[in-house]
């Protein structure tokens, strides 16, 4: 990294849930980068225990909170972030573009983020080809196991409770939550001469730069384009698809070696996980799990939105359950749905219509009570393994461990990889996955049990 400003992280990344913020690190550490993300402005301390990293990310529940919300969060992440003057400061978005101008709005993240960096354009590379997300002429596709979808008929995000996508062309999806001008990047000019269209864009007083990606090769012209040119583009928004785009870059021109393959943690008799996702995708995974040592164990959502004692009481239910299933020798396993035709889901919502506390509070209060669960079962049945499913779950239940940042261990899917916890408590060392719910193979707990790594 001949070219970058000696002492500075190449990369500094604010992610907009946890598992994306965790995704991001993967990219780097598993290019063979040091990287790390902390779960809150770390202390002196802390930080100095992760001097001299080439990547330094915080995760926040930004996808999950209203704008006035996120500008009260984001702004002294932000500020913490260009404080350490990353050569790229990147705001991690959802892979999916999940978002709307009243909850987990990019456009207001945008904004926030120029107060701190006034770059001249804003690169938004939202596709990651490796994850099967894939951007032509500015609209969004995304695989399933059934196929690829375009966003606005893809049967999970097309049904997603908080941000349903019903438009796939993601400059008018944005144009809902900014006014900051923008154009289209697209793949043709990718192939002829990006360089010179940037230029007239940014000449132009263009703000957001939407940029195509569909393979290998136009990843490459991405990462060569933000690179090159991160004077000028210097903060970028865009799901882990910005850092693969650099590696591949990076890598290409001999700025860093191809590292090697990545092995297993390992395998271990049980792990815990929990689940707040409504996914179709997550609910094979938890049907799997039923059949291969896992004991799945239903949480009544609704209560998030009941009295305290209520909300408690439901906890210990499920840690009692949990604690058994764990005694017998299998893996708990606890959720709030099957899929987003559980009935548990209709009634989530019936509850959720008639309480007074706000949509945020009460997914808030979901997240935070599964992680309680969570810490409660690895704590009294000796658990050193976890998996946190869902990514509006994720930064809730994982402040509920005591984990202040985590490092990168072993790979699974792309973007949910094995990771390791570190805090001031004893929870320091847990392993710990964290995944969003429409992610991952059939027996993705199963691989985590295993300790992730290639396969057989």
């Amino acid at each position: 990294m001949a070219d970058a400003q000696v002492g500075n992280p190449l990369i500094g990344w604010i992610g907009d849930d946890f598992t994306g913020a965790a995704a991001v690190m993967e990219v780097l550490a598993f290019a063979g980068l040091s990287a790390v993300l902390f779960t809150e402005i770390p202390s002196p301390d802390l930080m100095a225990r992760f001097a001299g990293m080439q990547g330094i990310g915080l995760a926040t529940t930004a996808r999950s909170q209203s704008p006035d919300s996120m500008a009260n969060a984001l702004s002294p992440a932000y500020a913490w972030l260009e404080g350490l003057r990353p050569e790229i400061l990147h705001y991690k978005l959802c892979s999916t573009f999940d978002s709307s101008p009243q909850l987990g709005s990019i456009g207001r993240a945008i904004e926030i983020g120029l107060a701190h960096r006034p770059a001249h354009a804003v690169p938004i590379v939202t596709a990651a080809p490796q994850m099967r997300r894939y951007q032509a002429f500015g609209n969004l596709f995304a695989g399933t196991p059934d196929g690829v979808f375009r966003l606005d008929r893809h049967p999970v995000m097309s049904r997603h409770p908080a941000t349903p996508m019903t438009e796939a062309d993601l400059l008018r999806h944005l144009a809902g939550q900014t006014d900051l001008p923008s154009a289209l990047i697209d793949l043709p000019t990718l192939a002829l001469d990006p360089d010179t269209v940037l230029a007239a864009y940014v000449e132009n007083g263009v703000r957001l730069l939407s940029i195509d990606m569909v393979d290998d090769r136009s990843e490459a012209v991405v990462g060569r384009l933000l690179w090159q040119h991160r004077a000028e583009l210097s903060f970028a928004a865009g799901s882990q698809g910005v850092e693969y785009a650099l590696v591949r870059h990076w890598q290409e021109d001999g700025i860093i070696a191809p590292a090697p393959p990545v092995p297993s943690a390992g395998p271990v008799e049980r792990i815990a996980a929990v689940s707040g996702s409504v996914s179709p995708i997550t609910a094979g995974q938890i049907a799997w799990a039923g059949a291969h040592g896992f004991a799945p164990i239903p949480f009544e959502a609704a209560a998030a939105c009941a009295s305290p004692d209520a909300l408690a009481d439901a906890e210990m239910r499920a840690i009692t359950l949990a604690l058994a299933a764990a005694a017998e020798g299998k893996s708990p396993l606890i959720h709030t749905a099957l899929g987003p035709d559980d009935p548990a889901v209709a009634g989530f919502r019936a509850a959720l219509s008639l309480t007074t506390l706000t949509p945020e509070r009460v997914h808030a209060r979901l997240g935070a009570a599964l992680g309680r669960i969570l810490a409660a079962t690895l704590d009294q049945a000796r658990l050193g393994r976890a998996v946190i499913s869902g990514g509006d779950t994720s930064g809730h239940a994982l402040r509920e461990l005591d984990l202040q940042a985590l490092t990168a261990l072993a790979p699974t899917i792309p973007g949910a990889a094995l990771c390791t916890g570190h805090g001031a408590g004893s929870r320091d060392g847990l392993q710990i996955a964290l995944k969003g719910g429409q992610m991952g193979s059939e027996d993705y707990f199963g691989w985590v049990r295993s300790g992730g790594g290639a396969r057989p």
